[in-house]
């Protein structure tokens, strides 16, 4: 099949990264009162989450050595609801795979799925907090504050978020989950934040957020008596930072990976322009995508593949790769089981390809639009093809790096590395 020969192409996104992470963070903590708010000697239980956050381990080690440096004892446990197959050992070995383990951070971690009960919300939702967490002297989250894949709102995914679904284990999220499913997610998220905030136990939380280059560009301290006020404001300040694919169509998009540390949903919806029901193009401000082809899941993952039932076709190494367990339990605890149907899949990439070209309403195949990334966080550089060059033109934050390549695939019919170049790897 005659396909448009493919460009590699950098966007030259703003580079807001902070260079002396450890040293930001101890600046931000040392000017904030949290310390001040526990009794002296008194235990600090840190809520750490499931998602694949930049420097991550760096952040949650400055944050210890803040409370250590105060004369607390701080430890950390997983504020991520859900995830880790729902169980004590899955989420400890999600924080481990990030780098965040006893050994490494200076205090214990503690996984355990016991919650106290919090009493019910207005809307009669029970509330919940992990158990070891509620017996501390003071909560401290540490999460990033950034758009959620499945609504919008003025708050989405953030410390709100991780306050009311993260630290209510499985046993809230499950029962959260199935609220947001008849009234939303953002009333539940905001509803069950207050009655967690009531408790008296929250501290407030470190916001991370994160550049288009997904580099650390920021690092908030966030008191509990404005955290709602204040997320509100910090994710209208990231969504600005949003980082996209930058043409405004394309007939077939093709992601080398997709994963749990990449996306709650395994890929970013608001990148993608698919909702976790299966929507087409729900999202606006968004472009256009017609076809989505995953080729495989993120070693992150742990063969978590929630998310690939928002593709059109997929490949049979990445349907054989699926552990049904974690996947089944994440996207039925969200009410998404859209989000885990099993695409139509074959054998090579090149099938995957040759299958979707006819279906997206052009008769000559070298018309059809082509993007490849290698996942929704990493959108520079990205692979264009040629018959974009117009758009490509019209956007000053694009940059043509080297010449036109034909799409190719190895012996085995499956694409060959294309986004490899020294020059990029070097800047960023």
């Amino acid at each position: 099949m005659d396909l448009s020969r493919l460009l590699l192409v950098k966007q030259n996104f703003p580079d807001r990264g902070i260079k002396d992470i450890p040293g930001e963070v101890a600046r931000q903590l040392g000017a904030s009162p949290f310390a001040s708010r526990v009794k002296p000697g008194g235990k600090v239980a840190i809520g750490v989450g499931s998602r694949g956050i930049s420097n991550i381990a760096t952040i949650v080690r400055a944050v210890v050595q803040y409370f250590q440096s105060q004369g607390l004892h701080p430890h950390i446990f997983p504020a991520m609801g859900s995830h880790g197959a729902a169980t004590a050992q899955g989420q400890a070995d999600v924080l481990a795979h990030y780098g965040i383990r006893e050994s490494t951070m200076g205090c214990p971690v503690i996984s355990q799925l016991d919650v106290t009960p919090l009493g019910k919300t207005p809307e009669g939702i029970e509330a919940f907090m992990d158990k070891t967490a509620y017996d501390s002297d003071g909560v401290m989250l540490i999460g990033r504050v950034k758009w959620h894949t499945d609504f919008m709102g003025k708050i989405e995914s953030g410390l709100f978020k991780m306050m009311a679904i993260g630290l209510g284990k499985f046993a809230g999220a499950q029962r959260y989950h199935t609220y947001a499913y008849k009234i939303g997610l953002e009333t539940v998220i905001r509803s069950i934040g207050r009655q967690v905030l009531a408790s008296g136990k929250i501290l407030g939380g470190l916001a991370v957020l994160e550049d288009a280059y997904h580099n650390t560009a920021q690092l908030t301290p966030v008191l509990v008596e404005e955290m709602e006020r204040k997320e509100e404001e910090l994710l209208a300040l990231v969504k600005t930072w949003m980082g996209k694919i930058p043409v405004p169509e394309i007939d077939i998009l093709i992601l080398d990976e997709i994963g749990k540390n990449i996306s709650g949903a395994g890929m970013d919806t608001k990148v993608v322009n698919r909702g976790v029901h299966g929507q087409y193009n729900p999202w606006p401000d968004t472009p256009k995508i017609h076809r989505i082809f995953v080729r495989d899941i993120s070693s992150l993952s742990y063969n978590n593949a929630v998310g690939f039932g928002m593709a059109d076709v997929t490949t049979t190494r990445l349907v054989n790769r699926i552990d049904w367990v974690p996947t089944r339990i994440n996207s039925l605890t969200a009410s998404t089981p859209a989000a885990i149907r099993t695409p139509i899949h074959f054998p090579t990439d090149r099938e995957c390809i040759e299958t979707m070209v006819p279906t997206v309403g052009k008769f000559d195949s070298r018309e059809v639009t082509i993007c490849r990334i290698r996942n929704t966080m990493e959108l520079s550089p990205v692979l264009l093809s040629e018959n974009l060059l117009p758009e490509i033109r019209r956007n000053p934050l694009l940059e043509v790096v080297g010449d036109a390549r034909d799409v190719e695939f190895d012996s085995g019919g499956n694409l060959v590395e294309m986004m490899a170049n020294p020059e990029l790897a070097a800047a960023h």
